[in-house]
């Protein structure tokens, strides 16, 4: 799978500056800044009200901060959640968000719509450039079901498949458009421990296609084993940032987490 050309590996594939958040007299987020290196997983953590999904929001284009700048590759963008894919992100949804009515492959088909090139009238009528595109569609489509083992699936209707395979589903729709920069909310969310295990393993395969990480999630542990370096947020503040082992023993996490003062 190709991605997006990486630039000098000096430029982070993603830097927010001085993200600040306003809601109102609510401070979300209160200027922080997190880079994403080319070919790493980031994971961005902290308890609940933290600010971590007006975070992931900012990134996604749904949220404008107040202030701050966010840059991709080195070149400041300012997202819109139905373009994303122009700058070369995708994202995952907190729920899994596929369509029931629609088999697999054509769920995961739906996540190149942004890159069609025909006309409406040439699909109506079936024109080669448009029969030829979908074909094309289908066909990166199936290649990215086979490099997270589902292709067997494509025929299958997501209601009728185990909520892990759907978790695939979800992850193989996002890096169908071949981003350089993947977003992951919560996909641990009601998985089992030995299929959380593999989504870890799916997790830390994807740099290896050239695709960073962004991973927002509740479940420590596999933020712990699968990310280079996390953020930790608490009350919109930036609170730490490191390897998994300096995050792990900084007070001023295990304060924000237990209440308690570690120090």
């Amino acid at each position: 799978m190709t991605a997006h050309d990486p630039g000098p590996a000096s430029v982070p594939r993603l830097a927010l500056r001085d993200i600040t958040v306003k809601f109102g007299g609510l401070t979300a987020l209160d200027s922080v800044s997190v880079e994403v290196p080319a070919g790493s997983v980031v994971g961005i953590m902290g308890p609940n009200g933290a600010g971590k999904t007006t975070l992931f929001n900012v990134v996604c284009g749904v949220y404008k901060p107040t202030s701050g700048t966010m840059s991709v590759d080195g070149t400041e963008v300012r997202p819109r959640a139905h373009r994303l894919t122009q700058h070369g992100i995708a994202r995952t949804l907190q729920g899994l968000g596929l369509f029931s009515g629609q088999p697999v492959l054509e769920n995961v088909v739906a996540g190149l719509q942004s890159s069609t090139r025909h006309t409406f009238v040439e699909e109506l009528f079936s024109l080669p450039r448009a029969a030829r595109e979908e074909r094309e569609k289908k066909e990166r489509a199936m290649a990215t079901l086979a490099s997270l083992g589902i292709e067997k699936y494509a025929a299958a209707f997501p209601d009728t498949l185990p909520y892990a395979i759907r978790k695939k589903v979800s992850i193989a729709r996002a890096l169908v458009s071949e981003p350089s920069l993947l977003l992951l909310d919560e996909p641990a969310g009601g998985l089992g421990h030995d299929e959380i295990e593999e989504l870890g393993e799916l997790i830390r395969s994807i740099p290896g296609k050239g695709c960073s990480v962004v991973l927002v999630e509740h479940h420590v542990d596999l933020v712990m084993s699968v990310c280079d370096s996390i953020a930790v947020l608490d009350f919109g503040k930036l609170i730490a940032t490191g390897t998994p082992a300096e995050v792990s023993a900084n007070p001023a996490v295990t304060e924000a987490y237990l209440g308690v003062d570690a120090a």
